[in-house]
């Protein structure tokens, strides 16, 4: 049975845990920065935009048994992004039937390794908790960082689509 609550994962850097109001407005501010949205969307959200994406993401888990964490700072509990395992809906073929996996980072936490971290315990949790065979993710071809990422936790490319703003690339990572 799928678990229908968040839970709270620790790494060696992070706490993995559910977003809540105590997260909102550094994820609010953190999503309305041109960096972090420059290769998600590459639009920074306004605070209507991202209530919305953030009750979406924290709903997923009690509909799906998966979903979407905030990646806080173990020594300081500093918020410094979220991420996780999503069912968008993206209308994208080569992502229908399996979860997608996603992060992202406020630019003073980049270059750290911790996206690889967040996500490698993220992928160590579906391992052991979801009974899926793949998961999948996509990519800005230019947002390099996010592919070394990606390649780290052993997702592979299978495909180039097209998704707006432009061309995106659709990972795979079988279990």
């Amino acid at each position: 049975m799928l678990p229908n609550t968040t839970p709270a994962i620790v790494t060696d850097r992070l706490i993995l845990r559910p977003l809540s109001m105590d997260d909102w407005e550094a994820y609010a501010a953190s999503w309305a920065d041109p960096l972090m949205t420059s290769f998600i969307g590459g639009t920074p959200r306004d605070r209507q935009t991202s209530w919305a994406k953030f009750t979406s993401a924290a709903g997923m888990w009690p509909l799906i048994g998966f979903g979407y964490w905030s990646f806080i700072d173990r020594n300081s509990d500093q918020f410094l992004g979220n991420g996780g395992l999503a069912r968008h809906e993206r209308g994208l073929t080569d992502l229908e039937g399996f979860p997608e996996a996603g992060w992202a980072f406020v630019p003073q936490a980049w270059g750290r390794g911790l996206a690889t971290e967040a996500m490698g315990a993220v992928l160590d949790w579906a391992s052991t908790v979801l009974n899926v065979p793949e998961i999948r993710c996509i990519i800005d071809p230019e947002n390099t960082a996010s592919i070394r990422v990606a390649e780290k936790l052993s997702f592979a490319p299978i495909r180039e689509v097209d998704f707006p703003p432009g061309r995106t690339t659709v990972f795979s990572r079988r279990f």
